[in-house]
């Protein structure tokens, strides 16, 4: 019945269905209470009788309710450990307790039963193409290793966007919310690669330490760098889940202050970041689905170009040179540059970007799911692409004092209405923080609808 349900929820690709066919033929369904120790002692008999050994490799990967983790861990490592040479490797999925206290205290459990390199917290994120790529841009290109400092850059932004709401599952989200469900994790994680000092070489553990150095030296956040929102419905739209607002949501309660959307601005106390503001911002319910760093750099002087500046600004700046790395959807890593207008007898300047746009350079290049990356890494033993405890500790060492004024309801929660850029409070705190958004520029997919529309209004006004 379980196979038969994956085949009619998984979309197989034409040519892939008999590889697809082979796979389900090597799985076996076995049904287990998770605190029944003869049902992990069934499961133990059952994988020795699959492989006809005792000392095959095992991988348990769990995605399950965070309160049976304590006990499930245990009866794997009580009655489902292989015999030597074989190994055990256990794959938790986030949350990673609900804050620092809660983190620890099932960090604790797990090393009672498992080592540290048994033990991989995967967070998906850091299977994604670009977040992975952000190494190789940072230390491979000199254009890039020499600017990559507060001499240089004024304002990183990281932000993840969903276009989505919490659609039915609001009881779920409202225990966590929105810093922990995304800033806490995904965006931290980002952070710490984008703010590392260089790694000894590319092995896990040189990467991993380097990440735990710069987490450690990131500053409280103080709580006038912190805005949360929360989404209403949007009562003028014809799509229902729209409509909806977060408090509608089933399950959730009437009176809830889970934040939908949170920005904070965090400081990292050190020599190569000192005084550069990290703004890290999440939302449900906005206007698009997207997630992207973008790294905004000083301000160039104009100087010569002053009175070609003013025609396009009127406080008579150039636009910041901005490099912008996309996650998702359709990964892109462009650099928006000043550039002269094309056909303008004078210096009139503009921006446009130089551009890497992945499905273009790349085509028919399949790029795997981050899933797919993260499992073959688990097999292969390779632990770069997940969390390690003091990793895990650290993150939630940054934003567990937040969490706690927003539990006491001393930060105010602004509402938003679904399908929204975002909240203007957050914007407002970026740009107090030098963080410039001049809204002139216009991506280049954007610009060919922008073009289409206006021939199609010049044909219809010659009518």
């Amino acid at each position: 019945m379980v196979f038969q349900q994956l085949n009619v929820t998984n979309q197989v690709q034409e040519d892939e269905h008999v590889k697809y066919k082979q796979f389900i033929d090597l799985n076996s369904y076995i049904a287990g209470s998770y605190d029944n120790g003869k049902d992990f002692e069934n499961l133990n008999h059952q994988a020795n009788k699959l492989s006809k050994q005792e000392s095959a490799h095992r991988l348990f990967y769990l995605a399950l309710p965070p309160s049976v983790y304590e006990c499930v861990t245990e009866l794997i490592s009580l009655h489902c450990r292989p015999k030597s040479p074989g190994w055990l490797r256990l794959v938790v999925e986030k949350p990673f307790g609900k804050d620092l206290e809660s983190s620890n205290k099932l960090s604790t459990h797990l090393s009672k039963f498992f080592t540290e390199e048994e033990i991989y917290r995967i967070d998906h994120y850091l299977g994604k193409e670009m977040v992975q790529n952000i190494i190789v841009l940072r230390f491979a290109n000199q254009i890039l290793s020499r600017v990559w400092n507060r001499d240089s850059i004024a304002a990183v932004s990281i932000i993840f966007k969903e276009d989505i709401g919490t659609q039915g599952r609001g009881g779920y989200f409202d225990e966590f919310g929105i810093i922990r469900d995304v800033i806490q994790n995904h965006l931290m994680q980002i952070l710490s690669i984008v703010a590392m000092e260089k790694p000894r070489s590319t092995k896990g553990e040189d990467i991993r330490d380097e990440k735990v150095k710069v987490l450690r030296s990131v500053r409280p956040i103080k709580l006038e760098d912190v805005v949360i929102g929360q989404y209403v419905g949007d009562k003028k739209s014809t799509d229902p889940e729209r409509q909806q607002g977060y408090l509608e949501d089933k399950g959730v309660p009437k009176d809830s202050t889970t934040p939908t959307y949170a920005q904070v601005i965090l400081s990292i106390n050190n020599e190569r970041w000192a005084g550069v503001p990290f703004i890290l911002r999440a939302g449900k319910a906005l206007n698009e689905k997207k997630a992207e760093i973008r790294i905004q750099f000083r301000d160039a002087p104009g100087g010569m170009f002053d009175e070609d500046i003013k025609s396009n600004d009127p406080n008579g700046r150039l636009a910041r040179d901005e490099l912008v790395i996309r996650v998702q959807p359709n990964e892109a890593i462009y650099l928006k540059v000043n550039t002269k207008r094309p056909g303008e007898m004078s210096f009139s300047i503009e921006e446009t970007e130089l551009d890497l746009t992945y499905g273009e350079r790349y085509q028919g290049v399949k790029l795997p799911d981050a899933y797919e990356r993260l499992i073959l890494d688990v097999l292969t033993g390779s632990k770069i692409n997940f969390v390690r405890s003091d990793e895990l500790q650290e993150a939630w060492r940054i934003v567990d004092p937040i969490l706690a004024e927003i539990d006491k309801k001393k930060i105010p929660i602004i509402p938003y209405t679904f399908g929204t850029f975002g909240i203007p409070e957050a914007f407002d705190a970026a740009a107090k923080h030098g963080y410039i958004f001049r809204g002139t520029y216009v991506w280049k997919d954007e610009r060919a609808v922008l073009v289409s529309y206006k021939e199609q209004t010049k044909a219809e006004n010659k009518k």
